[in-house]
């Protein structure tokens, strides 16, 4: 007896158009983890990620017919969590100003995917780990951005032009700047 194939997310949102609202519980099954992933990165809390994440759903389950098959679901999800985050962090400047050192890394939960094949083959261990993420986090915000959907979250420059609403030129562009900024910032870590 074969298994039947899973549907595809734009399938999900279009059954949960159409009222099957188990279909909005996969498609919260499939996306909260690598959401609260991608909202932390952002704001460095895991408690307000959470609570972020929650909200992109609460979008998504509101306005659930404001999505077209024009673009894949995950594009769609990930603009709604990242505007938040960002109006988030707006937010936060707004209210209090904070330096780097203010901030933990010490969450060893979310060491980044893979970085060896940005950093030309260093070894990374644990402290490692905590100094890429330290200078992810120094990068100008446009930089630091561009390196946790493409490099952290692994989305094409398609999907991340779609997201951030630039050209994909201007993508790869910064992609590989921000590649750059960081190789020459973690050299040490090579000696």
């Amino acid at each position: 007896m074969s298994e039947k194939p899973l549907k595809t997310d734009e399938q999900l949102i279009a059954d949960f158009q159409n009222g099957n609202e188990n279909a909005f519980v996969e498609l919260v099954d499939r996306y909260k983890d690598r959401l609260v992933n991608f909202v932390y990165r952002f704001l460095h809390d895991m408690t307000d990620a959470e609570d972020m994440v929650q909200e992109t759903f609460l979008k998504v389950y509101k306005n659930k017919h404001a999505y077209r098959e024009i673009a894949k679901f995950s594009t769609w999800i990930y603009t709604i969590a990242g505007n938040l985050a960002r109006s988030e962090l707006r937010k936060r400047k707004r209210r209090k100003t904070y330096t780097m050192s203010d901030l933990s890394f010490d969450d060893n939960e979310f060491t980044p995917v893979d970085p060896g094949k940005d950093t030309e083959g260093i070894v990374f261990n644990s402290y490692a780990g905590e100094e890429i993420m330290k200078a992810i986090y120094a990068l100008p915000e446009p930089f630091q951005t561009i390196i946790i959907l493409r490099d952290i979250q692994e989305l094409s420059y398609e999907d991340i032009s779609t997201i951030l609403d630039i050209p994909m030129g201007t993508v790869k562009s910064r992609v590989n700047r921000a590649r750059l900024k960081l190789q020459d910032t973690l050299s040490y870590l090579k000696e």
